[in-house]
């Protein structure tokens, strides 16, 4: 196997391991800072022994030994938690290179102790949110930052500052328990959202989805759906991505290619797990709270997946629901997702002027599915010539490969199809 190759396969699965690979450092050594420092060292010692030694059979496996090695030599030479470092030891030993390591037991799963711990109140929201990305989701600070919408530096300045917090408060790597769980709920929904997003529709790369974090964000939601069982938010976040989750054979052609929501084969939608979003929602509805973010977002989710074709689509209805989400959560992107809404509601024409109020919105200048709506409307005004410019714009903005030949194509299809009328990247999904 080239070295090329070798490093591409070690990408891939520092991709997959990473953060269950922290998660268990920093059960050991309970310092998430030190605990991310440990991986990287045993991803570097991966990249100098693989291209010789070969690819392992469990790579994984091979990643937590190294890891668990290099904490052993970290608390010998700091000289503290010298009571647990037998227990280290023997933890070490009793994985082999051809077993997985097991770092869940229930409630007691490290990827959901380390989630509460980056997402810990003496935290702000925006350094949990980036913090916890960085960790659990693999995610570079670049890619952070254009899920936010903000400058690298920004979001590399909140991952410094938050581990440098929760080091200097010592907070404990556990899963809050009583009164203690519900004021942190909201910024660890926000965190497993935005983890399953970056699958969903990744933000960079090859590939349209990346789907280990798409698993990872909904095992955690269920998860806390069972540890919170009378917050109806949990419960509406798990019913969006278990609907949202449903799409995924019917999102990708068998040649890669993003296949956009009304495009797509509703009979490759996965049944069990519309029926497990929608009871999920009901959960939610059961409780009888007033509807927050997730819950009026899984009932946008639910209107699509109860429409056994596209043109049954309840648009009216989920344009109202978009509006009340506006209204609960003021945001240019619900406001853009809202103007697609109208636009199949009530015509290209209410939309497009929605789209052009947003066209002075900072946060939009670099948001490419802004262009990307706007040529899609004026396709269907017939308004060509424009529509280029805008999916062109669109292009040059995306960073994903998949997405931006889509783009460039549509851009192309403009200059000599004047009936091309599909529907755009930022449909309501």
């Amino acid at each position: 196997m080239a070295n090329q190759e070798i490093h591409r396969t070690i990408d891939a699965v520092w991709r997959i391991e990473s953060a269950r690979l922290i998660a268990g450092l920093a059960r050991i050594v309970r310092d998430i800072g030190t605990a991310e420092e440990l991986a990287h060292d045993a991803l570097v010692a991966a990249l100098e022994q693989w291209p010789d030694a070969g690819i392992p059979r469990n790579p994984g496996a091979w990643l937590m030994a190294s890891a668990k090695n290099k904490a052993i030599d970290h608390v010998r030479r700091e000289k503290r938690l010298e009571r647990r470092h037998d227990e280290i030891a023997r933890e070490t030993e009793s994985t082999r290179e051809d077993e997985t390591p097991d770092l869940d037991d229930d409630i007691g799963d490290d990827l959901l102790r380390l989630i509460f711990t980056t997402c810990h109140p003496v935290l702000s929201t925006d350094g949990r949110v980036a913090l916890t990305l960085r960790l659990l989701g693999g995610l570079t600070t670049d890619e952070i930052a254009r899920a936010f919408l903000v400058p690298e530096p920004t979001i590399a300045q909140r991952i410094v500052r938050a581990k440098k917090t929760l080091a200097e408060a010592q907070v404990a790597f556990e899963v809050p328990r009583g009164a203690e769980l519900a004021p942190r709920l909201a910024s660890v929904l926000e965190v497993i959202y935005l983890l399953f997003n970056e699958g969903y529709s990744a933000t960079v790369g090859d590939d349209w989805m990346r789907p280990g974090l798409c698993e990872d964000a909904l095992r955690l939601g269920r998860i806390l759906a069972e540890l919170a069982t009378e917050e109806a938010e949990v419960h509406s976040l798990v019913a969006l991505m278990e609907i949202q989750a449903s799409r995924a054979r019917a999102r990708v052609a068998t040649d890669g290619t993003p296949i956009l929501l009304l495009d797509q084969n509703r009979n490759l939608w996965d049944q069990l797990l519309i029926r497990r979003g929608l009871a999920a929602l009901a959960r939610a509805e059961k409780l009888d709270q007033l509807p927050g973010p997730y819950r009026l977002q899984a009932e946008i989710a639910a209107c699509h997946a109860r429409a056994t074709i596209a043109d049954t689509t309840d648009w009216s209805r989920i344009a109202a629901l978009y509006g009340a989400l506006l209204m609960a959560v003021p945001s240019p992107v619900v406001a853009l997702n809202r103007a697609v809404a109208v636009a199949m509601a009530f015509g290209p024409t209410a939309g497009l002027e929605l789209v052009d109020e947003l066209a002075d919105e900072d946060s939009l200048r670099s948001y490419h599915l802004l262009p990307s709506v706007r040529g899609d409307l004026l396709v269907k005004l017939g308004r060509l010539g424009e529509a280029c410019d805008e999916f062109a714009r669109a292009a040059s903005l995306t960073r994903n490969s998949r997405e931006r030949a889509i783009l460039l194509d549509r851009a192309r299809s403009c200059e000599t199809d004047s009936s091309l009328a599909t529907p755009a990247p930022g449909d309501a999904e």
